[in-house]
């Protein structure tokens, strides 16, 4: 009488793989594939143009020379003469909650700061988009048509991707 060794039935797959050995693979399986997609979920932002550093606004007074500016702010993105000069930094915000979808911008701004004849800080205004119109978020007003407006809106419409 001969002997065959045989394993119970339980502990082999049909493969000959041993269960235990399945499970494992398809959890590394698995592990691996929430891994790389995860990377596809995770949302990007964006910032194009001038970086507005903290307190930066807050350290140009009323007054100030465009020095004195030039040193605080840096090098403005575009420069304009409107009665007198006005320095325009230019910035925009977007973000992407998927990998490979378009950007949606969230917030654009155009700081615009004006001089007199003397080379002195005359006013600062911030301005982006509130409800669809050109905003100052410093002084909490919408331009009116005028010089200023005229130059404002073709930045923010090439600004704007969509």
């Amino acid at each position: 009488m001969t002997e065959t060794s045989q394993r119970p039935p339980s502990a082999c797959s049909p493969r000959g793989m041993p269960a235990r050995w399945r499970r494992v693979r398809a959890a590394a399986a698995i592990a691996l594939l929430c891994a790389t997609l995860g990377g596809c979920l995770t949302g990007e932002e964006f910032q194009k143009g001038y970086i507005l550093p903290p307190g930066a606004l807050e350290q140009i007074p009323i007054g100030a020379s465009q020095d004195q500016v030039l040193i605080v702010m840096g090098t403005p993105s575009t420069v304009a003469t409107l009665n007198g000069e006005v320095f325009y930094y230019i910035s925009q915000r977007s973000e992407r909650p998927v990998a490979f979808m378009n950007q949606k911008v969230v917030d654009q701004r155009v700081i615009a700061i004006y001089f007199d004849k003397n080379r002195q800080v005359q006013r600062l205004a911030n301005y982006g988009l509130k409800d669809g119109k050109i905003f100052d978020f410093i002084s909490r007003t919408t331009a009116t048509s005028g010089q200023e407006l005229s130059y404002l809106a073709p930045l923010f419409k090439l600004l704007s991707f969509n």
